[in-house]
């Protein structure tokens, strides 16, 4: 009884020992890994130092040199993400805005344009009515006096050229060399011309043309008296002009009457300036 006590007291002990030498395997086994990483962490940092040592800088400098860059990385990403949030904004306020929102730009541009406006006014210093009664004034080219008479027994219409008066100065001089000629549209076969007065703006012609008209035909013509500047050395100048439809003339009796003179350019107004004493068109 003794012995087989003793065997299952002694049984135990290599169960004990064996527990021990696999805590102790297991301990083995965990510590190589561990000892590993620290081996290479301390190579790591034992290399960075080394780095360090070689920089020719003190460490308070190194390390003011790191916050400052640290400081500026952060900047960057505030002002970035600064950015991105107010776009955002914006293109929220545009869309509450909508179609009717006005532009600063076009109010501004508005505004310069009016401020030089007033400076152009203020330098010539006319006024707005001023500014728009200026071409009416530069565009009267003067008026002609002229009769009209028709002979039924001998078929001929009968233009009497009187006077014309306030004529523009063509010349230098302050003058113009005034004559007129006659004509009728749309055949222009027969073309009369009056005397040339030397340096009157207010010519007296007393001068008569006859047109072979048949009565029947005269309804479809136009009477044209056009006013020129005689000049010796280069082409006339065209003063005005006055056409007359003869459909809308009365020859129960004896039409004299006094009409303007109208710029006789194509496309555009005449324009006369009484200072430099120039005449030209104003194209539109």
């Amino acid at each position: 009884m003794t012995e087989s006590r003793r065997e299952a007291l002694a049984a135990p002990e290599p169960t004990t020992a064996s527990s021990s030498t696999a805590g102790s395997n297991t301990t083995n086994m965990a510590s190589p890994g561990t000892g590993e990483k620290d081996e290479a962490f301390s190579k790591l940092k034992d290399k960075f130092m080394n780095e360090l040592n070689k920089i020719p800088l003190p460490s308070w400098a190194i390390v003011s040199i790191a916050f400052v860059a640290i400081i500026l990385v952060l900047a960057c990403c505030f002002c970035i993400c600064k950015k991105w949030i107010f776009k955002k904004k914006n293109k929220k306020k545009g869309k509450d805005k909508g179609k009717n929102a006005i532009n600063m730009m076009d109010v501004k541009d508005g505004a310069k344009t009016e401020a030089l406006k007033d400076e152009e006014d203020a330098e010539t210093g006319l006024t707005e009515t001023e500014q728009e009664a200026e071409p009416k004034e530069d565009q009267k080219l003067g008026k002609l006096q002229y009769s009209l008479d028709y002979n039924f027994t001998e078929n001929t219409l009968m233009v009497g050229i009187i006077q014309a008066a306030e004529l523009p100065a063509m010349d230098m001089g302050g003058t113009s060399d005034p004559y007129v000629k006659v004509y009728l549209l749309p055949d222009k076969k027969k073309k009369f011309e009056t005397k040339v007065h030397r340096k009157t703006l207010n010519p007296v012609f007393n001068e008569q043309f006859t047109f072979k008209v048949p009565y029947v035909e005269l309804g479809g013509k136009t009477l044209v008296m056009t006013v020129y500047d005689f000049d010796r050395f280069s082409k006339h100048d065209a003063i005005g002009d006055i056409k007359v439809p003869m459909n809308k003339v009365d020859f129960s009796h004896v039409t004299e009457e006094w009409r303007d003179l109208i710029c006789i350019c194509t496309s555009g107004s005449c324009y006369f300036n009484n200072n430099s004493m120039f005449y030209w068109c104003l194209h539109k």
